[in-house]
């Protein structure tokens, strides 16, 4: 905040006056003040005590003398023991409020010419089966990162990698080739994700068939699951996809296009979008030209078998597997090419992977091998780790065909958030389609806040009734309270009140809360700037919360419309529009739409 730096100034100026004492700028620790003092700021002076040799009371009360006469926008003081606490005068708040409203960008940095340019990747699907619960937390953290380092003056390009080769996408091949009658999404109407998935879930309950076949006529779990048929038969596909079989591509290619289209209607849904999609069959050839120079460089090694590894025991790991026996490429083959092939095509500053944490060690890894390669900026990658995302039923698996589908929970949530939008009356106002179009967006809004509102890097439960709730820290309320707001500025403007920026005075006193408001609107600049320091939409997402609360509070307390007093009335309306205003500015940084009638 601007007064923050002036009190810092201040508090700097009067310690080498007072005391011939010149401190470094965090030497002086300034906080907001408990809600049980009187005051705005709060200066520790624990710290100076050694220069100024005096008792911490006497200390706070001679710089807070000299602030008071300094600054204007010091109204008074008072000491706590070595806590000097600030009284910001009110019509600083109040024109920083005027300030905010007049700004069309506030709180959102202009982009300037020496933008630093951030990759962000997220999504990351495999092609054999649908979106899902995870993936819906991972595409919301990275698109709401991608935004949050917009405000942040970054220029951005969102990506994503997508893993369309390998042997997982050869059991959905192998299932439809040997039990698939067939089936496409045209003659079926499934999605086609949806098929994809259901044929990979058709692979694993015959694999798993034969598996307990073979262990019967005593083979070991272990062998079992080598010498299954069906595995075999998905290893030879890989191979010959590898090696180029027309008739194999030609079905991967027909299979991959299904996929996509889904996958397209999903992320349109959720409201997600990319600049620059990769896809790993692209990619893994130039990570298998990088892991052979480091073999004939002897970066690596090559063990009897033909497997190249590298030995990562001098950096405390182990030996890492990077090219398969049978020549076969494995993932971090394929992250070293799509690195590469994203350095050579972007000059990236920050390159941000927006991965789960269970994945802590093969990011780890990979920063290190991409320096072993001579990449400069192999050690400059950032994963960013988020936690681990649960329904209370219990984790998600997708192998036995109980995953949690994206798409069956968006509609799920849609059916939600109707059936209590109705059970409560909030849009009985609303035409049938005017209705639907904004259960719609309460649903999202409630997926989206409530994953969102969480620290990322801690695990999470998601309940769906819990974030649809109109009260408490969910998304609906915020969107409720926005609604709210716009309901206000309707009925002003029927009643033909309008307040004109330009002869809008503060009244010689205003109340508790409107002093609060006022200075929640203001800290909306610092805290885009913190969240993208941190790469943490949670910060943005509990403001937007405490504001709305603290407004609901405000109007519950404050008459707006029927306030005599006009200039009370239209200071109370411009409060008003511009917590509407930073609400909406916040949880679009989000990816969340506010509607204006609920």
């Amino acid at each position: 905040m601007k007064i923050e730096k002036l009190i810092q100034s201040g508090v700097i100026a009067a310690l080498k006056r007072l005391y011939d004492f010149e401190p470094d700028d965090n030497l002086v620790q300034l906080q907001n003040t408990r809600k049980d003092f009187i005051g705005d700021i709060t200066l520790v002076v624990f710290p100076f005590l050694k220069h100024s040799k005096k008792r911490p009371e006497d200390t706070a009360t001679e710089i807070g003398k000299y602030l008071e006469k300094s600054i204007d926008e010091v109204k008074s003081f008072n000491v706590v023991k070595g806590f000097l606490n600030l009284e910001i005068d009110d019509n600083y708040w109040f024109s920083e409020v005027l300030s905010a409203w007049k700004d069309e960008s506030f709180g959102i940095a202009k982009p300037s010419e020496n933008q630093e340019l951030a990759m962000v990747e997220y999504s990351s699907p495999n092609t054999n089966k649908p979106l899902h619960l995870g993936h819906i937390r991972n595409n919301l953290l990275g698109y709401s990162i991608s935004e949050i380092l917009k405000a942040n003056n970054f220029q951005v390009v969102k990506t994503n990698i997508v893993n369309d080769r390998g042997i997982h996408i050869c059991k959905s091949m192998l299932a439809w080739q040997k039990w698939g009658n067939k089936e496409t999404p045209e003659n079926t109407g499934k999605k086609g994700d949806h098929l994809v998935g259901e044929l990979y879930v058709e692979f694993d309950k015959h694999y798993k068939a034969e598996i307990a076949e073979l262990i019967k006529i005593g083979l070991t779990q272990k062998e079992a699951e080598d010498q299954a048929p069906s595995i075999q038969e998905a290893r030879e596909l890989l191979r010959k996809w590898e090696s180029g079989d027309p008739e194999v591509v030609e079905l991967w290619k027909t299979m991959n296009g299904w996929v996509y289209e889904g996958f397209d209607i999903t992320y349109e849904k959720l409201g997600v979008d990319f600049d620059k999609i990769y896809y790993e069959s692209e990619t893994y050839l130039v990570g298998k030209e990088e892991i052979l120079r480091g073999l004939k460089e002897g970066i690596f090694y090559q063990k009897e078998d033909g497997s190249v590894w590298a030995d990562l025991t001098s950096e405390g790991l182990d030996h890492k597997l990077l090219l398969r026996s049978d020549g076969t490429s494995v993932y971090m083959t394929q992250d070293i090419g799509t690195a590469k092939m994203r350095f050579n095509e972007y000059k990236i500053d920050k390159m941000i992977y927006v991965v789960g944490n269970e994945q802590n060690y093969h990011f780890q890894v990979l920063a290190i091998l991409l320096d072993k390669l001579g990449f400069a900026w192999g050690k400059g990658l950032q994963h960013f780790s988020y936690g681990m995302v649960e329904l209370p039923s219990g984790k998600m698996k997708s192998r036995e065909g109980t995953v949690v589908d994206a798409d069956d929970l968006m509609e799920g949530m849609v059916k939600v958030a109707r059936e209590m939008a109705q059970e409560l009356g909030k849009l009985d106002s609303l035409s049938n389609e005017e209705a639907e179009k904004t259960y719609e967006m309460i649903a999202l809004g409630a997926l989206k806040y409530f994953m969102l509102k969480v620290d990322p890097k801690k695990n999470m439960l998601f309940n769906p009734e819990e974030s649809i709730d109109f009260n408490g820290n969910t998304g609906p309320f915020i969107q409720y309270t926005h609604a709210r707001i716009k309901s206000v500025l309707r009925k002003a403007s029927e009643k033909n009140i309008e307040f004109k920026e330009e002869l809008v005075t503060l009244p010689e006193e205003i109340s508790f809360k409107e002093k609060e408001l006022m200075k929640r609107i203001t800290l909306f600049p610092e805290i885009v700037k913190e969240s993208g320091t941190n790469y943490s939409p949670a910060i943005i997402a509990n403001y937007c919360f405490e504001l709305a609360k603290e407004f609901n509070q405000f109007y519950h307390d404050h008459p707006i419309l029927a306030e005599n007093n006009e200039p009370r009335r239209d200071v109370r309306l411009l409060i008003s529009a511009t917590v509407g205003k930073v609400i909406k500015s916040g949880m679009k940084l989000l990816g969340i739409e506010v509607p204006d009638r609920m």
